[in-house]
C-alpha cells in the first residue's frame, strides 16, 4: 500500500473518530485499588499516579497524564522504550540506529540528537532517578508496577531538562501481605527465548525481598549482511533486580533496590542510499531506482529486501551497568519526608556502520562511560487544606567517550572523538494547592535551578599515512604530513541559572470530575555536542532552551464509573529550540548541534477507557498537533542559508491514534480465555529541521493481536501473539551524512511467539 493510500485511509478512519467525539480517546491507563472504598460492580478501577510526587487519583491531577499498569504492559507487550509511542497519543519513539539510541518525543517537541554528553528534552526517571545521558535510554522493562507519561514541562517537582513532559517507570516494590511468584518464559521467530519473573518473600512483619530478573536470547537477528554472510540484530542480555523493603515503624520505610545488566547482543544497520546521480538531470535520492544513484565508489544496492545490505563488520552491542537506589519515606506528623538516592554505572561499546556499504568509508566504535549520583529530599503536608511541598536536589555525573573512527576508503585516514564532560546541578523548588472556595483550587510551583557544566572534547586525525583527505580538507595539515592533527577541540565551562514555575487552577463539579486550565514554564539546559567534528565551531556550547505551555484539560469518570474520558488543548511557546544544524567544511557539511530562535505548536489530547460490557473493555487515544519553526540559519555546501519560517519539528506527526479491544470470557470449567486486539496510527513526519523531503516517513498503520486461555484462577497462562501483524514497513530514521550516502532505518517485520506464565501462591 503507498504512502499516499495509506494517509488518505488513516484521514478517513480519523474523521470518523473525531466524529464520534470523546467515545474515540484514551491511552490504557494504569488501575489501582479506589482508596476511598471499592467501586461499583463493572467500574474502570480507579487510577492512581504520583505525578505530584504524592498518591493521587489521576483525576485529581490539573494534568495531562497516561499511565500504564503492570496489567495493561503486559498485554501490550511493552518491553522497550520505543514500545509506548504505540500507547500513548502524542509520543513518538525512534531508534537512530537499530537497536539503540532511543529518541523520544512528546507533543513535537524531542531532542534529534545521539551525543552521549546530552540528554533528552524528556525527562526519564526510573524510581525516581534521573537517566542523565542519551547513552542510558536503550533499557528494557521488567517487573513494573506502572509507567506514567506526563505531557508538558515539568520544570518545578521534576526540573532537570524536562520541556517536553518526563516519563516515570516505577518498579514493583516488596510487599510484606505474603509470598507471592511468577515465572515467564516464551518463544517466537527469529529463534527468540525470552524469560522473566519475581520472587517476593516477606521475611518477618518489617522485612520483605523482591528478587526479579530477564532474559532475551534471540538466536537470529533481522538483518543479514551479504558480505559477512551472517544475521545482525541477535541478542544476548540479562538483566537482575534485587530490592529489600524495610518499615522498622509503622511510619518509617526504607526501600533498598540494586540492579544490573549484562548485555552482549548486536544491532542492525541502515538500508544504503546514493546520493550521487549517474546521469544528467537524475533527481538522487530515487528509491524507486536505486541504480540511478551511487556513493562516491560507484556502489549502490538494488536489492529491494529491507533488511539485508552489503555491510562489512560485525554490529556488537555490548553494555555493562549497575545501580543503587534508596529510598526513605517517614512520617514526622505534621508533615512527610521522602530522601531518594541514586547512582549509576554505566558502560557500553556499540561499533556503526555509518556507510552501510562494502567500503570502509565512515564507521565507528563508540565506547561510552557514565556515572552519576543524585540526591533528593522532599518535605510534604497538610495545613487547614493547604497541601504544600518543598524540596531540594543535587547531582553530578561524568560522561567520558571514546570513539575511533575509520574513514580509510574515503578520506585515506582515521579518527578519534574523545569527550570528558562533568555536570553539576542543584535545586530548590517548591509547590502549594491553595483551597480557593469549595471545589476550587490553586496550584503555583516555582523552582530556581543552577548548573553547571565543564566539557573538553575533539576529534584528531591519526593521519596514519600522511596523506589524509579530511585533514587536507579541513585546513588542519598539508598534504603529506603525517599526523596526528587536531581538527576540533573545545575545553570550556558553562552555566545556566534558570527559574521554572507552574500555575493551574482546578474545579471540581463532583467528586468524579475535573476542569482545569494552566500555565508553565520548563527549561533544558545548554551542552556539546559529541560527534565527529572538522572544525571547533561545531563544538561551540549551543545555549538553554525555554517552552511555556498553556493548556486547558477536563476528566471525568460516567455511566457508574464504567467509562473514563480526559481531554486537553495546549498551546505551546518555544524559544532557542535545540536541534541539528550544519556548519560545512570545504564542499562537506557536518552536523553540528544549535538553536533556532523560535517555534510554536499547538493541538490536543485525548483518552478514553470504556468498559462496555461485562468482559468487553474498550481504550483509545487521540492526538492532534500543528508545529512550524520560526526562520533560521545553516550552512550548506560553505554558504550560510536561510531557512524560512514554516518548517515542522522533527518527529511531529499531526495525528496519532491508538486503540484497543480486549474481550475476556469463560472458556469451560475452570478456565477463562481472552482475546485482544490494538492498533497505532502515525501520520507522515519529516527526519530533521531542514524538513528534507528524503529524509521523512509516511504515515502508517500497525496492529497487534494476543489470544490467551488461563486457569479461573490465573495461576497459569498460555498467550499466543502476533506484533506489527499486517508486516507493514516505514521509516523510523533517515540519515544523509552529506558524503555522497545515507540510509534508512525501519521498523521491526512482523513477529510472533507465545509464553506461558505461572503463578505462585
Amino acid at each position: 500500500m503507498s504512502d499516499q493510500s495509506i494517509a488518505s485511509l488513516g484521514r478517513a478512519r480519523l474523521g470518523l473518530l473525531a466524529g464520534g467525539a470523546i467515545a474515540a480517546l484514551a491511552a490504557t491507563p494504569a488501575f489501582a485499588d479506589d482508596p476511598a472504598g471499592a467501586p461499583p460492580a463493572g467500574a474502570v478501577a480507579e487510577i492512581v499516579v504520583t505525578a505530584q510526587k504524592t498518591e493521587e487519583r489521576v483525576i485529581d491531577v490539573p494534568l495531562t497524564v497516561n499511565a500504564l499498569g503492570a496489567a495493561a504492559l503486559r498485554q501490550a507487550h511493552v518491553e522497550q522504550p520505543e514500545d509506548l509511542a504505540a500507547q500513548v497519543p502524542n509520543v513518538d519513539i525512534k531508534e537512530n540506529i537499530p537497536g539503540a539510541q532511543e529518541i523520544i518525543t512528546v507533543r513535537g517537541v524531542g531532542l534529534d540528537d545521539f551525543s552521549s554528553t546530552n540528554n533528552s528534552t524528556v525527562g526519564v526517571y526510573v524510581d525516581d532517578v534521573f537517566l542523565a545521558s542519551f547513552a542510558e535510554m536503550d533499557f528494557n522493562l521488567y517487573d513494573l508496577d506502572r509507567i506514567e507519561v506526563l505531557k508538558g514541562p515539568q520544570g518545578t517537582l521534576y526540573g532537570r531538562n524536562s520541556t517536553a513532559g518526563a516519563i516515570n517507570v516505577i518498579s514493583a516494590r516488596p510487599s510484606l501481605s505474603g509470598f507471592s511468584a511468577e515465572a515467564t518464559a516464551g518463544y517466537g521467530n527469529y529463534d527468540d527465548f525470552t524469560a522473566d519473573g519475581y520472587v517476593n518473600l516477606p521475611v518477618n512483619d518489617q522485612l520483605a525481598l523482591r528478587f526479579s530478573g530477564k532474559t532475551d536470547q534471540q538466536g537470529e537477528g533481522y538483518w543479514f549482511s551479504r558480505v559477512l554472510q551472517q544475521h545482525l540484530g541477535q541478542q544476548d542480555n540479562f538483566l537482575g533486580r534485587g530490592q529489600a523493603l524495610w518499615t522498622p515503624t509503622d511510619k518509617l520505610t526504607i526501600d533498598l533496590k540494586l540492579e544490573g545488566e549484562h548485555d552482549r547482543s548486536s544491532i542492525g544497520v541502515g538500508k544504503f542510499f546514493g546520493t550521487i546521480p549517474t546521469a544528467p538531470g537524475v533527481s538522487c535520492p530515487n528509491f524507486s531506482n536505486p541504480a540511478a544513484c551511487v556513493n562516491s565508489h560507484g556502489y549502490t544496492d538494488v536489492t529491494p529486501n529491507l533488511f539485508q545490505g552489503d555491510w562489512n563488520h560485525p554490529a556488537p552491542y555490548d553494555v555493562d551497568q549497575w545501580n543503587a537506589t534508596l529510598h526513605i519515606d517517614d512520617d514526622l506528623g505534621w508533615g512527610k519526608l521522602a530522601l531518594v538516592t541514586g547512582y549509576i554505572d554505566f558502560k557500553r561499546e556499540f561499533y556503526i556502520d555509518a556507510d552501510a556499504g562494502p567500503t570502509t568509508d565512515a564507521e565507528f566504535d563508540q565506547n561510552d562511560h557514565v556515572r552519576q549520583f543524585s540526591q533528593e529530599a522532599r518535605l510534604s503536608g497538610d495545613v487547614h487544606g493547604i497541601q504544600w511541598l518543598g524540596g531540594v536536589y543535587y547531582s553530578w555525573d561524568r560522561v567520558q567517550t571514546h570513539t575511533p573512527g575509520f574513514l580509510t576508503d574515503l578520506f585515506n585516514t582515521d579518527v578519534l572523538i574523545q569527550a570528558d564532560q562533568q555536570t553539576i546541578t542543584g535545586a530548590v523548588f517548591g509547590q502549594v494547592k491553595w483551597p480557593i472556595a469549595p471545589r476550587l483550587s490553586l496550584t503555583t510551583g516555582v523552582r530556581y535551578t543552577d548548573e553547571a557544566r565543564r566539557y573538553v572534547g575533539g576529534t584528531t586525525d591519526t593521519n596514519p599515512t600522511g596523506f589524509s583527505f579530511l585533514c587536507f580538507v579541513a585546513g588542519a595539515c598539508a598534504f603529506g604530513a603525517p599526523g596526528p592533527h587536531v581538527l576540533s577541540n573545545e575545553d570550556a565551562k558553562i552555566e545556566d541559572r534558570n527559574v521554572s514555575w507552574r500555575f493551574a487552577l482546578d474545579y471540581k463539579p463532583t467528586d468524579d470530575s475535573l476542569l482545569y486550565v494552566s500555565a508553565s514554564r520548563g527549561t533544558k539546559s545548554g551542552g556539546f555536542f559529541n560527534g565527529i567534528t572538522t572544525t571547533s565551531f561545531a563544538l561551540a556550547p549551543f545555549l538553554p532552551e525555554t517552552l511555556t505551555d498553556y493548556e486547558a484539560g477536563a476528566k471525568g469518570e460516567f455511566l457508574d464509573r464504567r467509562l473514563f474520558a480526559e481531554a486537553s488543548v495546549f498551546y505551546y511557546d518555544y524559544q532557542d529550540l535545540q536541534t541539528q544544524t550544519f556548519t560545512s567544511v570545504g564542499a562537506v557539511s557536518l552536523i553540528k548541534l544549535g538553536n533556532v530562535p523560535r517555534a510554536t505548536l499547538y493541538g490536543a489530547d485525548a483518552d478514553l477507557s470504556w468498559r462496555a460490557a461485562e468482559g468487553l473493555m474498550l481504550k483509545a487515544g487521540l492526538g492532534l498537533l500543528h508545529s512550524s519553526l520560526g526562520a533560521f540559519q545553516t550552512q550548506i555546501g560553505g554558504a550560510v542559508v536561510t531557512i524560512p519560517s514554516g518548517n515542522k519539528l522533527p518527529d511531529a506527526p499531526q495525528a496519532t491514534f491508538n486503540g484497543s479491544v480486549r474481550y475476556e470470557h469463560p472458556l469451560w470449567s475452570g478456565f477463562v480465555g481472552a482475546v485482544q486486539f490494538d492498533a497505532h496510527y502515525s501520520a507522515a513526519v519529516f527526519k530533521e529541521a531542514l524538513n528534507t523531503p528524503y529524509l521523512s516517513a509516511g504515515s502508517y498503520w500497525i496492529e497487534n493481536a494476543e489470544a490467551e486461555a488461563s486457569t479461573a484462577d490465573r495461576a497459569w497462562t498460555l498467550a499466543v501473539w502476533v506484533k506489527n501483524l499486517s508486516d507493514t514497513r516505514y521509516v523510523s530514521q533517515a540519515t544523509d551524512d552529506g558524503l555522497g550516502m545515507g540510509y534508512r532505518i525501519f521498523n521491526p517485520p512482523r513477529t510472533f511467539g507465545f509464553t506461558v506464565s505461572h503463578k505462585f501462591r
